[in-house]
């Protein structure tokens, strides 16, 4: 059937529920009906219409205008029929394109995979494979094709439109299962001993302004909110960076929105405001923290001044900060990244980005039914580039590595 939009059309005086109620009794009676029996009904449908009837069914359920006049005339007695019993003359109804032109659809899937067919010169292959220009072709190899009935038999063979799946991480480490399942003991003692897990990560960076922002919003119908045709970036408004600290015990998120650059020290900064300001009284016994994090970025196991900022951490608190860093290429394993940042990008999806106070009020008031609360607080400290750590100052933080994998597993104790 032809899935057409009513919406905007009126035939003979009707409207479109009207014709709705014509494609919803098709739907409901096609499968019981033979093709005298579809033909008889349509024909029906058409003369209660009247004027441009056969045009209004012939559209709404994909029946022939040919064989509605038909049926037509078979209501009218002015068609004789020689077999009444038989649903179509012998030997009548059209004949399938497969039988008549069997070389059809192998042409046709060597034109949609020429790697997989065996055909690496088709003239499609650097080309977008719409229906249209695979009819093209096929009608310069000598078959007689539309482009309607090449979408019919894309979809008999199974064939229909796919995007690009991001499944390939690249090179794996031998030992990446054995460390997600030590990260994995790691937390489960921490929890047992009621000590605080917290998964943190820096979300992307997002242009502030009038910018579009990917999704839907409810509005007025025709009222899109309007926004700037290119993202340039606004001098006086810049970018912002969102760094969040998810705690899994608690199931709630801090999140410190940066203006200025994303280094380790403002990594560490966002896990320092969420101890002072939530950690230390949700958790006044911790002696310990427990912190999962990407290889790479800000808080990258191989930035010197990380560490360095985690000493400084460690000896204002009096906590021993474990680190645990995810294997390279599994970002996307880090918890924050599903518990917290999936449920920001859905709460702001289609809403411009237009100040830092709406980044900030629309962070803080994203919830989901299990219970996730989130804070969120604007920084507006300048963290810069380009700060080296001597190897004395190396020397002075109390790191200790663990037997496994001390480059991703490791401790840095209070002074």
């Amino acid at each position: 059937m032809i899935n057409w939009n009513w919406e905007c059309v009126t035939i003979n005086g009707m409207n479109p529920e009207e014709i709705n109620r014509i494609v919803e009794r098709f739907k409901l009676l096609k499968p019981f009906l033979n093709e005298k029996q579809l033909r008889l009904w349509s024909a029906a449908e058409a003369l209660s219409i009247g004027y441009k009837g056969i045009w209004a069914v012939a559209r709404a359920t994909g029946v022939s205008r040919r064989a509605i006049t038909v049926g037509k005339k078979e209501l009218a007695g002015k068609c004789s029929v020689s077999q009444p019993d038989h649903v179509r003359r012998p030997g009548g109804g059209r004949k399938k394109i497969q039988e008549k032109d069997p070389t059809l659809k192998t042409e046709l899937e060597q034109l949609i995979d020429p790697y997989t067919r065996g055909d690496p010169e088709s003239p499609l292959k650097w080309t977008a494979k719409s229906v249209r220009h695979l009819a093209d072709e096929l009608k310069q190899r000598g078959h007689q094709v539309s482009y309607q009935l090449v979408a019919e038999l894309l979809k008999g063979m199974n064939y229909s439109l796919q995007a690009n799946q991001k499944t390939r991480e690249g090179g794996k480490h031998p030992d990446r299962n054995a460390q997600f399942e030590h990260i994995n003991e790691q937390v489960k003692r921490y929890q047992a001993a009621g000590q605080p897990v917290l998964s943190v990560d820096a979300k992307k960076k997002e242009l502030v302004g009038p910018f579009k922002n990917g999704g839907h919003e409810i509005r007025p119908k025709g009222d899109p909110e309007e926004v700037n045709v290119y993202d340039f970036k606004i001098p006086a408004l810049g970018k912002v960076t969102p760094y969040g600290v998810y705690d899994v015990m608690q199931n709630s998120g801090w999140v410190n929105v940066g203006v200025d650059h994303d280094t380790a020290q403002f990594a560490v900064a966002s896990i320092r405001y969420w101890w002072l300001l939530t950690g230390k009284h949700c958790y006044p016994e911790a002696k310990q923290l427990l912190i999962m994090a990407d290889a790479g970025g800000s808080n990258s196991r191989r930035c010197r001044l990380w560490k360095l900022e985690l000493q400084k951490l460690a000896n204002e608190t009096g906590l021993e900060i474990s680190v645990c860093h995810f294997p390279p290429g599994t970002s996307k394993w880090n918890k924050i990244e599903h518990r917290l940042f999936s449920f920001i990008s859905q709460n702001w999806r289609g809403k411009p980005l237009v100040s830092h106070q709406v980044i900030v009020n629309m962070i803080a008031a994203t919830k989901t039914k299990t219970g996730l609360k989130v804070n969120c607080q604007l920084d507006l400290n300048k963290y810069p580039l380009g700060i080296k750590v001597s190897n004395q100052e190396m020397a002075s933080i109390h790191l200790v590595t663990d037997p496994f994998h001390g480059e991703w597993n490791y401790s840095i104790l209070p002074a």
